[in-house]
């Protein structure tokens, strides 16, 4: 056997059009020592690890799909192309997997580093003309949680307001003020407070990771899971919106905060785009307001009263305010009602002309205790239906079509190569850095191949 000796530098080794070398030519990481500066010390200590290469140690793992630190260690020991973008020479020695994992462990303050560099790299896009607000998609995927359905067990729900609870009382304020030009009557303020909905009071929750929720979905696995609500520009498919829920938690309650911030701080929204599950009539009203167009699959109503006759069997007159049942009686405005998910205006016939009609065990059910049936319309209805209105033009149908190739699309690559199936390590705050860095390989392989 004869051996060569060869005088190269792992710069030699390093392939000139490496996909890294785009990338260390691309991104500014300069960013993370103003940010962990108060996490380390200048005169006591034997020396860290430079916070830039812990931050390309796992920036790589998900930019290349590797799911732990340990085996993010083994892969750099032997690529030489990781090891260049690390900045470690052919025999320097590779940080240690247990290191970054007990800094990310002990040092909860250095997560805010992984939502600066996702907010940095969509700044960048913005800059290299790759994102522009013209249509931004919303969605939600599944993301398996460590820790098994034997885990779980049934506890009490404890009593909250709901996530729009402050923004609805302003808008009753409003409704209230509407309810008395109309009717000339106006209720007392109220007082007592209605949180939630009563009838969920029990819900399972996973000892061995209570942050995340039991998901229970048609057609998704059952079991403790998080959602990644992810919100992505059409034109190249960047996502500049990430928040992190448990997974039982409707996609509805995150949407409106995540859209306002992007639309605040972010890039101007002229148009959002999203799947039934959105359809909630405060959304239609609160976009309106910001001026965001809104592009929604209309949510099919179930019925869920036992009578025959529902809603839609009540015709409205508008030069009246009032609906007519199926033979023509009037229902009336009565009052603003107030839940937990919304307002809306109750319509109620009278009494005595339910009494006597000959359709009442069509209309009422017999444990009834009003005696009269009721009819109740969102606050925000008028909205709704102006948005849906609009659902058969070509923008419309152009919009929702955006949101399915690009938000779904993105789902399906950043579980296929980016780590997004599954979180390994527990608590909510985990999963979202989890969910960020995932996002954030994605955006930079999309900023590098469109922008050069």
């Amino acid at each position: 056997m004869q051996l060569a000796m060869h005088m190269v530098t792992i710069e030699d080794l390093m392939p000139r059009e490496h996909f890294l070398r785009k990338l260390e030519a691309a991104l500014d990481l300069s960013f993370v020592y103003e940010e962990t500066a108060p996490f380390y010390s200048k005169k006591y200590g034997r020396p860290a690890i430079d916070p830039v290469v812990i931050v390309k140690y796992l920036l790589v793992g998900f930019l290349y799909g590797i799911p732990s630190e340990r085996q993010i260690e083994r892969r750099v020991q032997t690529d030489i192309a990781l090891r260049w973008y690390l900045g470690l020479d052919l025999f320097d020695r590779v940080p240690d997997h247990s290191t970054v994992s007990q800094l990310r462990r002990r040092k909860p303050s250095f997560r805010k580093v992984f939502r600066r560099l996702f907010e940095e790299v969509v700044g960048q896009c913005i800059e290299k003309g790759l994102v522009s607000g013209r249509v931004v998609g919303a969605d939600s995927t599944h993301v398996r949680a460590n820790a098994s359905r034997a885990s779980e067990g049934l506890v009490e729900v404890a009593e909250e307001a709901g996530v729009y609870w402050e923004r609805l009382d302003d808008y009753e304020e409003e409704g209230l003020e509407e309810l008395e030009r109309r009717t000339g009557k106006r209720r007392k303020k109220r007082t007592k407070q209605i949180k939630r909905d009563n009838r969920r009071t029990h819900k399972r929750v996973s000892r061995t990771d209570p942050e995340s929720g039991h998901l229970k979905r048609p057609g998704k696995p059952e079991g403790p899971h998080y959602l990644a609500h992810q919100a992505v520009d059409s034109d190249y498919g960047i996502i500049v919106g990430q928040t992190v829920t448990a997974g039982d938690v409707n996609d509805s309650v995150p949407f409106l905060g995540l859209i306002e911030h992007i639309h605040e701080n972010i890039v101007p929204i002229q148009a959002a785009t999203a799947d039934a599950a959105y359809d909630f009539p405060l959304a239609h009203r609160a976009l309106g307001e910001l001026g965001i167009g809104f592009f929604v699959r209309p949510q099919k109503t179930a019925a869920r009263m036992s009578v025959q006759f529902t809603r839609d069997d009540f015709c409205r007159d508008e030069n009246r305010d009032v609906y007519l049942c199926p033979i023509g009686k009037e229902l009336c405005l009565r009052r603003l009602a107030r839940s937990a998910s919304g307002l809306f205006w109750e319509y109620q016939a009278d009494k005595r002309d339910c009494a006597l009609c000959p359709l009442r065990e069509k209309c009422l059910r017999e444990s009834d205790k009003r005696g009269a049936r009721k009819v109740s319309v969102s606050y925000f209805a008028a909205d709704r239906q102006r948005n849906l209105e609009r659902r058969s033009s070509p923008e419309y149908r152009e919009a929702l079509k955006l949101r399915q190739v690009w938000c779904e699309g993105s789902f399906s690559a950043q579980k296929r190569e980016h780590n997004l199936a599954r979180v390994l390590r527990r608590g909510l705050e985990a999963a979202e850095d989890h969910c960020l860095l995932s996002a954030t390989a994605l955006n930079l392989k999309r900023m590098i191949k469109h922008a050069g």
